[in-house]
């Protein structure tokens, strides 16, 4: 009897908490355009961008946990690749401004980590997870705003790599 309650209030709570409209975004559809803080202390605007640079933005779940580490030290090494190739990148996640400042400084990442504290950005993206963290997703954007392809399958250790071999395929 308490494991059937139990059960019925999860699937209420994860119910209440998952946005049940959020569309799935495909290649070919227009980015969300978005304005977030970073751990630089600066705002990245995506529209900024249009017509000048392809953009990565990089989910991620959860700042210091092991696998977002593994990630964010890959794009802390090899990044100036994606830069070589004209290439905005960004990683991305639910985390509050401080975690992501504290996370970029612990590893020092010259590049933005940006924080989608209040999760409209990863709700409006589809990665946002039970409404509480985002999901290890990379999107590719073109010059025109347009998403060239979705990596839902991000290897953490070799994400950058990863990213600079799809951006050349793509030659976004």
């Amino acid at each position: 009897m308490i494991l059937k309650v139990t059960s019925a209030l999860l699937t209420i709570i994860i119910f209440a908490v998952t946005p049940l409209s959020t569309a799935a975004l495909e290649p070919g559809d227009i980015a969300p355009d978005f304005t977030l803080q970073s751990s630089d202390g600066n705002s990245y605007t995506l529209s900024d961008y249009i017509g000048n640079k392809s953009v990565v933005l990089a989910w991620f779940p959860r700042a210091f946990s092991p696998g977002c580490t593994l990630e964010c030290k890959s794009f802390a090494e090899y990044g100036h690749l994606l830069e070589e190739m004209g290439i905005a990148y960004f990683m991305a996640s639910t985390d509050s401004i401080k975690r992501v400042a504290k996370f970029a400084k612990a590893l020092d990442a010259q590049f933005p980590i940006l924080s989608d504290s209040k999760k409209q950005v990863s709700q409006k993206y589809g990665v946002l997870f039970l409404g509480m963290a985002s999901k290890r997703v990379t999107f590719y954007i073109d010059k025109q705003g347009k998403i060239a392809f979705i990596d839902n399958d991000v290897r953490p250790q070799t994400a950058a790599q990863d990213i600079v071999q799809k951006v050349t395929e793509l030659a976004i």
